[in-house]
């Protein structure tokens, strides 16, 4: 597993950042940065699953092992999805997880996921203009 780390310094309050992360208008702007059409089925409860979809019914699904709103965030990638058919995968611990931590000044929002290494220039490329869309739409849409 490789262990790829990004974070941001965002002008808003976790709240704020939390609802661009999650409400579902706002996760499908945000997430356009990995592929155009994002969105997710499901709800955030921790144990529940929630699947991730591109506008072709293809994907992935995941458990969520935490969610402590406004601060953290993690899911565990169960398998990949084609054509709305789950596929389960041995990724072991593929986990993926946002934590917000607010300072005087900002919040910074943290981002690490495990991932194989086939994954990791993917998220490298991506992962940078993904957090950015979060920052832009903290910042000056709410």
């Amino acid at each position: 597993m490789e262990i790829l780390k990004f974070e941001i310094k965002i002008n808003a309050s976790p709240e704020k950042i939390w609802t661009v992360l999650w409400d579902d208008m706002h996760y499908r702007q945000w997430t356009s940065a990995f592929t155009k059409g994002s969105f997710y089925v499901g709800t955030w409860d921790e144990d529940s699953i929630i699947k991730f979809f591109d506008p072709n019914n293809n994907g992935m699904y995941s458990r969520v092992l935490k969610n402590d709103p406004n601060k953290e965030m993690t899911f565990l990638h169960l398998g990949e999805i084609y054509d709305g058919i789950e596929v389960p995968q041995d990724w072991g611990d593929a986990t993926e997880s946002y934590v917000l931590e607010e300072t005087e000044e900002e919040t910074i929002l943290k981002a690490t996921i495990k991932s194989s290494p086939e994954f990791k220039d993917f998220f490298e490329e991506k992962f940078p203009a993904a957090l950015q869309n979060v920052k832009n739409l903290a910042e000056n849409q709410l």
